[in-house]
C-alpha cells in the first residue's frame, strides 16, 4: 500500500495538484477555468477533470481513466493528441442542455505504467485554451 500512496503522489505531481486514494483508486481533480452558463445561469460546479488510475499489476501497468470538460473547439486538438500517444477517447457526449458557450465531456482510457498515463494527459492539457 505504500508504494500505491508513493506512486499516487509523483502521479499527482505531473499535474501540480493533490492526489486523494479512495478504494485503492488514485484520482487528481482539476477545476477547469471555463465562463459558462447552464439555462442562463453561471456554473462552475461541473467545469472539471478527473484523472485517475486503479488495479495496479505486478508490471507496472494500471488501468487509466480520465474525464474532462472542453469548449467544442478544444475538442480536436485535445482528442488528436491523446489519440497520437496511444490513449483510448472512450465518449464524446455533453452533460447538459443549454450551456453557454458548448462545453463536451470527454472519456478517455488505457492500461500502461500511470505515470505514463500522466505525462501523455499532460501534454494534451497544453493544447486547451486553459489548462485544467
Amino acid at each position: 500500500m505504500n508504494n500505491l500512496h508513493m506512486l499516487c503522489q509523483q502521479y499527482a505531481q505531473v499535474f501540480n495538484k493533490k492526489p486523494t486514494i479512495t478504494h485503492g483508486v488514485c484520482s487528481v481533480e482539476m477545476d477547469r477555468d471555463l465562463h459558462v452558463t447552464i439555462q442562463g445561469r453561471p456554473s462552475r460546479g461541473e467545469l472539471h477533470a478527473e484523472i485517475m488510475f486503479e488495479s495496479l499489476d505486478q508490471k507496472g501497468n494500471a488501468l487509466n481513466l480520465g474525464e474532462i470538460v472542453l469548449l467544442e473547439e478544444e475538442v480536436p486538438r485535445f482528442t488528436n493528441a491523446l489519440v497520437k500517444s496511444g490513449i483510448i477517447v472512450s465518449a464524446l457526449h455533453n452533460h447538459w442542455l443549454y450551456t453557454k458557450p458548448n462545453i463536451l465531456y470527454v472519456h478517455f482510457q488505457s492500461v500502461e505504467p500511470p505515470l505514463s498515463f500522466a505525462r501523455k494527459v499532460a501534454e494534451a492539457l497544453k493544447r486547451l485554451k486553459t489548462n485544467g
